[in-house]
């Protein structure tokens, strides 16, 4: 574990940029940015032009360690290169920007109004590739559809788990039980989520601390019992499908919490823009971004 990487994780003012769009979620992700899918062939193209999308992003003026704290990669993103570097090592020696990897192979059918990771028999071996990319950390992530306690304590055991594995590996887990915000449920899955988090909280040595990566609350610094728990690095916030005016909004009330933004962050950008159009709409994104993130 870096040392260096891990006072600043904890330390310093920013948010965590996620960079982690997977097969699902990439044709979307690039029709926003202004590529439909007619304009690539098959899996491999397609992340191609992902990467060239996300090397514009990381490689603009305005996305560095002044703002931006870490970002999370897709596993295809880890192994390729920005710059002649790659990814993780770009990011750390040129940006000063903490790189994470995301590991979890997707979400498992719904059961208990919730959806676990699906089963990640390679964990090992994609453990110790990231260890030797340069990687720090990893996230990894559940769905929480209704306030359901069986499915929640399930969700938070298994990321817990495997949170530990990672941890004895030598990185650093970003723990992310996503509650659905469309749930006509959220505030009270928010309190069940709580309490589940807490007591596997309790039982983890602050010296093998995780960062918590979670919806924004229905209540306003409800999660400021995690922010300041003894075992948490962080406590990071997704924007869940909210627009970046909202969840920046949202954000700036809870104290202590960061964001760790994807569509959020994207928005605005587009391939048609020249380079100074894109650097400055994506240095605006960073920037509000950034603001409500130390509030």
């Amino acid at each position: 574990m870096n040392q260096a990487q891990l006072t600043r994780m904890r330390e310093s003012k920013g948010f965590i940029a996620a960079l982690d769009q997977s097969g699902g979620s990439t044709p979307k992700a690039l029709l926003l940015y202004g590529i439909p899918e007619s304009e690539y062939s098959g899996e491999t193209e397609m992340f191609d032009v992902m990467h060239a999308m996300r090397s514009r992003m990381v490689m603009s003026p305005a996305f560095d360690g002044a703002s931006v704290l870490g970002a999370i990669l897709f596993e295809g993103t880890m192994d390729r290169q920005i710059d002649g570097l790659g990814s993780a090592e770009f990011l750390w020696t040129k940006k000063q920007v903490i790189p994470f990897l995301k590991i979890d192979k997707g979400l498992a059918d719904e059961t208990n109004d919730v959806q676990l990771m699906k089963p990640n028999p390679g964990l090992e071996e994609l453990l110790a590739r990231a260890i030797a990319k340069g990687i720090f950390g990893t996230k990894m992530r559940s769905v929480i559809k209704m306030a359901n306690p069986v499915g929640i304590d399930a969700v938070v055991t298994q990321q817990f788990e495997v949170g530990r594995q990672i941890l004895r590996a030598g990185l650093v887990p970003i723990i992310e039980p996503e509650v659905d915000i469309h749930s006509p449920q959220k505030a009270a899955a928010e309190v069940l989520l709580k309490a589940a988090l807490i007591k596997e909280l309790d039982q983890q040595p602050a010296d093998q601390s995780v960062i918590l990566k979670l919806t924004l609350p229905e209540v306003d610094n409800f999660y400021r019992d995690l922010v300041n728990h003894p075992s948490v690095v962080r406590v990071v916030a997704l924007s869940g499908g909210y627009s970046r005016a909202d969840a920046n909004t949202r954000l700036s009330r809870n104290h202590g919490v960061i964001a760790s933004f994807s569509r959020a962050l994207t928005e605005g950008l587009s391939v048609q823009q020249s380079d100074i159009e894109f650097n400055a709409s994506i240095g605006a994104s960073i920037a509000a971004i950034y603001e409500a993130s130390i509030s």
